[in-house]
């Protein structure tokens, strides 16, 4: 079984991108929705930044294997529960962020504290299990925990970032994480100043609106592609 070339290749463009900012480290995969299809794509198991198309492995939302080279990520039941419970997602992205996760364990709540960080004004959860999102019903309870909201942050673990598509899921994760990066630095400043969230709300409905933020921090995305 075949997946879409053009799909694969933004994914391959997009794991890059993130490998190269040291979001992966490691840990850490994405995955995508194929449009039209109970199927989606998930990085294979420790893979690297020379990641080829053959790295994604095709999984149906049974969790069945269907194609691709390598083993499945001992985590992607969050890809797969996230996928099923959230029709409205095309791409999940699951990261240990430094900034980000240092927020579930401290006294702050992570809110938008800058303009980018207020296209997740609805609100950010912490799914309260540190644990490995091993199986079904730990996937389960993570989709719970992010509900409809577009990020949720893990319990001294780390992050899970939805979007439509694999551009958004990208930008999404890049600029949550530059939020936290911010926060937690105004955080060791003294007390953050929190943007208000009626504030937020209208500015992130804004951004959410024109798509901006995305296409620009995919235009960086396309600029250090060597394809």
């Amino acid at each position: 079984m075949h997946a879409p070339d053009e799909l694969l290749a933004r994914l391959l463009k997009g794991w890059r991108f993130l490998c190269r900012r040291g979001f992966i480290g490691g840990f850490g995969h994405i995955s995508a929705r194929i449009p039209g299809s109970d199927l989606f794509l998930v990085a294979r198991h420790s893979l690297g930044a020379e990641a080829q198309a053959e790295d994604f492995i095709i999984t149906d939302l049974q969790g069945r294997r269907l194609g691709g080279r390598g083993d499945l990520p001992g985590e992607y039941p969050i890809h797969l529960e996230i996928l099923r419970a959230r029709p409205d997602v095309g791409s999940v992205i699951h990261y240990h962020g430094m900034y980000s996760t240092a927020f579930t364990t401290s006294e702050h709540r992570l809110r938008p504290i800058h303009l980018m960080g207020t296209l997740f004004h609805d609100g950010i959860p912490v799914h309260p299990d540190p644990r490995l999102v091993t199986d079904s019903d730990r996937g389960a309870a993570l989709a719970r925990s992010l509900g409809a909201h577009r990020a949720v942050l893990m319990r001294a673990h780390g992050a899970a970032v939805t979007g439509a598509d694999v551009e958004e899921a990208v930008g999404g994760a890049f600029l949550f994480e530059e939020n936290a990066h911010r926060a937690a630095i105004c955080a060791g400043l003294g007390r953050p100043l929190w943007l208000e969230d009626s504030v937020a709300a209208a500015a992130g409905d804004e951004l959410l609106r024109n798509r901006g933020p995305f296409r620009r921090v995919w235009a960086l995305v396309e600029s250090e592609s060597p394809d």
